[in-house]
């Protein structure tokens, strides 16, 4: 039997063709590039010229002649000045159709580009930026002024609502999204986890708890080994996950508070799908609320139980009790009971709910096709 083609969308067929900038302050790492280069992808797959800019990065080859790079990471005022001029001649020289800022400093500058060039400007809201000072909130205020503003979920939505009054009609909650077939534990062959378990120090019959994340006390990684001091139990073995890179001290700090304790500083790990197969259960103990949460949805979708600190855009991904356990930020005596449930709740029936609720709600091809959508209304 041939297989049918699926037909373009609609917001395919008001893109093709078209030329889309998406602006960002860098290519090193973390989920903004990773979106950036994502909607690069999907933008050529609906038949549309992705453009992006940055100041570079590791990242930046995998966008090869797609990318330009400027300096628009800084914060300088005569920079951002200089920076609109020259976004400005890159809008008119390639045919530019829409701009997409995902940052505060490239926004001022992608910003005035967009209006002088008289093109679409869209910014994607990715984090509840600190707004205690007014200084603060009107630096931040620019990524409410897109013509249409992008929410990564709910909570930064009202978030802007609250804090920016950005009127309800400008703003589109668009979820970010996981690749299903790359986060599938069906695909991470037994010998690999068993190798990482191995270069982990897990012992044999030892189960792991996961916190990915960069070394930073917003991650609450001295929450948990706060938490593993109270489990007492050295068949449980948590599993420190992320650059620690210009950390040194803090790293130091949390090897000081774990002495005696079964953590493991891991470091960076590129293969995040075998890191999740290697665990029994994953921690967010994040102590100030993230914007959405993609470890939540990226462990979801491997089938594992989540423990996440109760705020932000955790309580858009974990079903309680379901899916996972949500307790109180910054408290280690919650955090290790929410631990002992989710690992007496894992197994397959916990799996199949955890993979089927993300799959229905947090897809890379539900992000790809909302940010098109945003895109497909304004051209």
């Amino acid at each position: 039997m041939v297989a049918l083609a699926m037909p373009p969308s609609p917001a395919e067929i008001r893109i093709k063709g078209k030329t889309v900038l998406q602006v960002l302050p860098a290519l090193e790492a973390g989920g903004v590039e990773r979106g950036a280069l994502e909607i690069a992808a999907a933008l050529r797959e609906a038949g549309a010229r992705p453009l992006v800019v940055s100041s570079g990065g590791r990242m930046a080859a995998g966008l090869g002649a797609d990318h330009i790079a400027l300096p628009v990471h800084t914060k300088n005022p005569a920079g951002l000045w200089r920076n609109a001029g020259r976004l400005k001649e890159l809008i008119e020289r390639e045919g530019v159709d829409l701009v997409h800022a995902r940052s505060r400093a490239p926004a001022w500058s992608a910003r005035s580009a967009a209006r002088r060039a008289g093109v679409p400007f869209v910014t994607t809201f990715h984090g509840a930026y600190g707004a205690r000072s007014a200084a603060k909130r009107a630096w931040n205020r620019i990524m409410v002024r897109g013509d249409l503003v992008i929410a990564v979920s709910d909570f930064i939505a009202a978030h802007m609502r609250e804090i920016y009054a950005c009127p309800p009609e400008r703003i589109r909650v668009v979820h970010r999204g996981i690749d299903a077939a790359t986060f599938d534990p069906g695909a991470v062959p037994a010998r690999e986890r068993a190798a990482l378990r191995a270069a982990w120090g897990v012992p044999e019959g030892a189960r792991a708890v996961l916190l990915p994340g960069r070394l930073t006390r917003l991650k609450g990684h001295a929450v948990l080994i706060e938490a593993m001091r109270l489990l007492g139990d050295p068949e449980l073995v948590a599993v420190f996950v992320g650059s620690d890179r210009d950390r040194d001290a803090y790293r130091r700090e949390l090897e000081a508070l774990a002495r005696g304790l079964p953590v493991r500083f891991a470091g960076q790990v590129d293969d995040m799908p075998a890191a999740y197969a290697a665990s029994d259960a994953v921690v967010s103990a994040s102590v100030q609320p993230e914007s959405f949460g993609r470890v939540l949805a990226e462990a979801g979708a491997m089938g594992l139980p989540v423990v996440a600190s109760d705020h932000g855009g955790a309580r858009e991904i974990v079903v309680r009790g379901d899916t996972g356990w949500l307790v109180p930020p910054g408290d280690p005596a919650a955090l290790a009971g929410g631990i002992r449930s989710a690992l007496a709740a894992a197994g397959p029936a916990l799996a199949g709910r955890a993979r089927a609720h993300v799959l229905a709600r947090f897809t890379l091809a539900g992000m790809c096709a909302g940010t098109l959508g945003v895109y497909a209304e304004l051209l």
